[in-house]
């Protein structure tokens, strides 16, 4: 029995009302590859009270669950509307501190790429939302910050509308070797 290949990994991840979950959505169907959605919204969309430290650790599990998931599935793409690096901040900037698996599980990650939102994009309110303003541009520089301490390959994404789907496509092009023909034209 043969093992199915291991998918290519690519995680959206940024500041909030960057993007994430538009781009993630227009990638997998670019590339016709599963997703996963951002997990701790629709989880806390189901849950509307204050969250506490315990719901939070459900997601970060959740979330690893997924990448094992997404690990085993022998697609050729998968890509991922958030991930452990925004729950790890959270949990340090909300709670002071991470749980030590969630540091584990990002350190053994098998993410290929992740791609960092800009803050370019115009911060639009919800009732999920909790940090605009400067404390959005803050998180970006943690997120970044973090991934590069982690030694993580990843790209800013920026622009917007179909710029900016296009500059992920050309992100991804150019990392995996693919053709710059019309398979990474954004239509």
């Amino acid at each position: 029995m043969t093992t199915p290949p291991k998918p290519r990994i690519i995680v959206i991840t940024g500041a909030e009302s960057t993007g994430k979950s538009h781009l993630t959505r227009e990638l997998a169907a670019h590339f016709s590859a599963p997703w996963f959605p951002e997990y701790a919204r629709e989880y806390l969309e189901k849950h509307p009270h204050p969250y506490t430290r315990e719901e939070v650790i459900h997601i970060a599990r959740k979330q690893v669950a997924q990448m094992e998931q997404a690990l085993a599935s022998g697609e050729e793409w998968y890509f991922f509307d958030t991930w452990l690096i925004i729950t790890r901040v959270w949990m340090e900037v909300v709670y002071g501190a991470a749980p030590p698996f969630i540091t584990e599980a990002i350190a053994a990650s098998r993410v290929d790429l992740f791609l960092l939102c800009d803050t370019d994009l115009p911060w639009e309110p919800d009732p999920l939302r909790e940090n605009g303003g400067e404390m959005r541009n803050q998180l970006s520089e943690i997120y970044r910050s973090l991934l590069e301490r982690a030694g993580f390959r990843y790209a800013l994404v920026t622009g917007t509308g179909k710029t900016r789907i296009t500059n992920a496509l050309r992100i991804i092009g150019n990392t995996f070797g693919l053709s710059s023909g019309s398979s990474l034209q954004f239509q």
